[in-house]
């Protein structure tokens, strides 16, 4: 299973393409509504606008054997925690190695932010990190598959 924190997701199309190439489900996990797809391997969950809502729909589901793809760090590690196999949108893979410095370069990221030393201004996403992205969940997709 391949569950998404859709909200904010650059990636849709890539996640759908490469999961039909590996005839894995997904799931887009949003606190608003999604566009409707056809595809009976895919399933739309809309939560509540609740905070953290769909973090928390996803962390409580996801386990091994499944991919995750958040750019949201506290849920990318809550999933490394249960097993799941974890990457952001530009293709970045959370796992027990590197969570912790994730963690932590996350927090001072929102300090230096909270104390006015860094406007916090995030880099365009670009067509490199869309094929990293694409490298990275076909790997993963094939580890989740033989898990």
């Amino acid at each position: 299973m391949i569950y998404v924190d859709a909200d904010a997701c650059p990636v849709k199309p890539e996640i759908l393409k490469v999961a039909e190439r590996h005839d894995l489900p997904v799931t887009l996990v949003a606190n608003s509504g999604l566009r409707p797809s056809r595809d009976p391997m895919v399933t739309h969950v809309v939560v509540s606008s609740g905070f953290d809502a769909a973090d928390d729909w996803i962390a409580e589901r996801a386990g091994p054997g499944d991919v995750v793809i958040t750019a949201d760090v506290p849920l990318a590690g809550r999933c490394v925690a249960k097993g799941a196999l974890v990457t952001g949108p530009t293709g970045r893979v959370f796992d027990v190695a590197n969570i912790g410095m994730a963690t932590a370069m996350r927090d001072l990221g929102a300090h230096l932010r909270e104390t006015g030393e860094s406007r916090g201004f995030n880099a365009a996403f670009t067509a490199r990190d869309r094929s990293a992205f694409l490298e990275t969940l076909d790997r993963l997709c094939r580890r989740a598959k033989q898990a």
